[in-house]
């Protein structure tokens, strides 16, 4: 099973910037549903996932919000209307003149902002929202991947709802034999007794099956807030593995993932913060311009005047020492992300080659034969040949090889999801084809 190719065709209903494909891709999602009973495709259930969760219908308004900022970011210094007025007054019995004596003076002031301020918030605004699109494309890649983990669960719960109803065909067999042996005076009525036993536990362990298998789809449906839902899976997709690429491709795609991307982002947000914190140390020019009027002289008068801060340097030092730091601190924590990732790749490459060969090894060499002893063992007990305990012992061998092999399989689904997340990409090499 390719991850990459369902993450293709669903990936299509988000409106972002995808590194998994070639081009953006704008396709809203429209009409997205699943219906009870009906057959769920992995590439369904992410469409599903990726329209209806919550975690990433909080990034469209953060959008909304980074547009707002953008525009605040962009306004230029507001231009100030004041006026002042100026009435005299003389002691008692000076006279009083509201007419004559008032001096009135309007003006406008502003601020001329110098240092590039007001492209530094721009550029700041244009950081952050990279920021957004980088985590949008993190948190869905998580989602997909947990989507596929949750899926796999089911498809293996399928197999072991399977595995637990040839148990109880196997115990039902064992218990006819049992009975014939029985009946003929060739074996104990205590060997019936434990087949007997042995049929009712395995019709309890496939009724616990059944409620694990229920278990897991609600928790896959839940991933799109439908957690009641009832569904059908091909359980064969189990067993569908797609091509794997070398470490050495995988670990050169790893570095670009959205993950490793977002320290690139967040690098940038850092930079224009301390821009920003650059620009603070050229001080800002206020001035202002007004006319005035004193009615007692009959006069009036144009005003003007500028104002400059002084030591603005010396006062925004402080925020430029904290921006530099903050810059150094993504740094070093992408340099530490890196040197973290290559292990964390390279155990998960070898966990899934293990399990692939675990997976074959049991499906295609120890099965076959465990299969053929439990005929040979079953035929012999029939004919007197062999115990009780000696079929039961080759019918739970069988039985257990059986479930390793379905773990082994969605081991390496788990595996394959894991590495899809960490590479943003297909498993295996670029061009290769799914399975399916």
């Amino acid at each position: 099973m390719e991850f990459f190719r369902t993450l293709f065709v669903s990936v299509i209903c988000r409106r972002a910037l995808w590194p998994l494909v070639a081009t953006a891709l704008c396709i809203p999602v429209q009409g997205l549903s699943a219906q009870r009973g009906e057959m769920l495709t992995l590439s369904e259930a992410i469409e599903l996932t990726l329209a209806q969760n919550p975690q990433l219908a909080v990034f469209p308004l953060q959008r909304i919000g980074l547009n707002g900022a953008a525009q605040t970011a962009a306004l230029r210094p507001a231009v100030n209307l004041g006026f002042e007025s100026e009435y005299e007054y003389y002691g008692p019995g000076d006279g009083f003149s509201a007419e004559k004596e008032l001096e009135l003076t309007v003006y406008l002031s502003s601020v001329i902002e110098l240092g590039g301020k007001r492209q530094a918030r721009i550029d700041a605004v244009n950081a952050q929202r990279d920021l957004l699109i980088a985590d949008e494309q993190a948190k869905a890649l998580e989602l997909l991947a947990e989507v596929l983990r949750r899926y796999a669960e089911v498809l293996a719960a399928e197999e072991l709802l399977v595995l637990a109803k040839e148990k109880v065909a196997l115990a039902e067999d064992t218990l006819e034999a049992v009975t014939t042996r029985v009946n003929a005076a060739a074996s104990s009525i205590s060997e019936r007794m434990r087949a007997e036993s042995a049929l009712a536990n395995a019709k309890l362990s496939e009724q616990g099956q059944q409620a694990m298998l229920g278990y897991y789809k609600h928790a896959l449906s839940a991933l799109w807030g439908d957690p009641e839902l009832d569904f059908a899976v091909d359980s064969r997709e189990l067993y569908r593995f797609g091509p794997s690429a070398s470490f050495e491709e995988l670990y050169a795609r790893a570095k670009d993932n959205p993950a490793i991307a977002r320290f690139a982002s967040e690098e940038r947000v850092q930079a224009s913060k301390l821009r920003i914190a650059q620009t603070r140390s050229k001080p800002d020019v206020e001035w202002y311009l007004g006319y005035r009027k004193n009615n007692a002289e009959q006069e009036t008068a144009v005003m003007g005047g500028v104002t400059v801060p002084l030591f603005t340097g010396q006062r925004s030092r402080g925020s430029r020492l904290t921006a530099m730091s903050e810059l150094d601190e993504v740094v070093l924590r992408r340099d530490v992300a890196l040197l973290q990732l290559y292990p964390q790749l390279y155990l998960t490459v070898v966990s899934r080659e293990q399990a692939l060969r675990t997976f074959y090894t049991l499906q295609d060499f120890i099965i076959p034969k465990l299969r053929e002893a439990l005929k040979e063992v079953d035929r012999a007990y029939r004919r007197g040949r062999n115990s009780y305990v000696e079929l039961i012992s080759a019918r739970e061998e069988l039985l257990a090889a059986e479930r390793s092999r379905i773990k082994a399989a969605q081991t390496v689904l788990l595996y394959g999801a894991e590495i899809e997340q960490l590479t943003a990409g297909p498993l295996g090499p670029p061009g290769t084809e799914s399975r399916k």
